[in-house]
């Protein structure tokens, strides 16, 4: 038997005037949301981690409301790669420079209030948080969602015989 398949360039998504009106109002207070979570995470509840994902998710809600593709093109791929890699690289930097200046440990923040960098160690979390972790959770929530949306194309899938 033979399963009946959609034609692959037909397009699954369907326009709704409710639920983009809806996106339209919600999506710069879940962004906010997201943002102040990301900057308040080391003195309150939450975190960068939960504030990248409430970003990404937010990303995410608008692609489902306006589709993926006119999402896709307004968000380019190199952006989401680079708040993926821009996070990773900030974190490890972060954490490295102490230990190329003689410092002991990974994320030793007092190197940075010995140099006069930064008041308290404290902040050197804070950086760690709103250029390390939140970028990369977003970046990886974005890019996951864009590389499933893209699915296989014809002849990628591996059927058994």
């Amino acid at each position: 038997m033979s399963e009946s398949r959609p034609d692959v360039n037909e397009s699954m998504y369907v326009e709704s005037q409710i639920i983009m009106s809806t996106v339209r109002v919600v999506a710069p207070f879940a962004l906010t949301y997201g943002l102040f979570l990301m900057f308040h995470g080391s003195g309150t509840p939450g975190g960068s981690f939960q504030g990248g994902a409430i970003i990404g998710s937010t990303v995410l809600m608008i692609a489902f409301a306006f589709g993926i593709e006119p999402t896709r093109d307004w968000l380019r791929n190199r952006t989401v790669v680079a708040l993926a890699t821009g996070g990773t690289a900030a974190f490890a930097l972060i954490g490295l420079v102490p230990i190329f200046f003689g410092g002991r440990n990974f994320l030793e923040y007092d190197f940075y209030v010995d140099i006069g960098l930064i008041n308290k160690p404290k902040w050197g979390l804070e950086a760690i948080e709103v250029v390390g972790v939140a970028p990369i959770v977003a970046g990886v929530v974005v890019g996951l969602f864009f590389l499933i949306a893209a699915g296989l194309g014809p002849g990628e899938v591996n059927e058994d015989d």
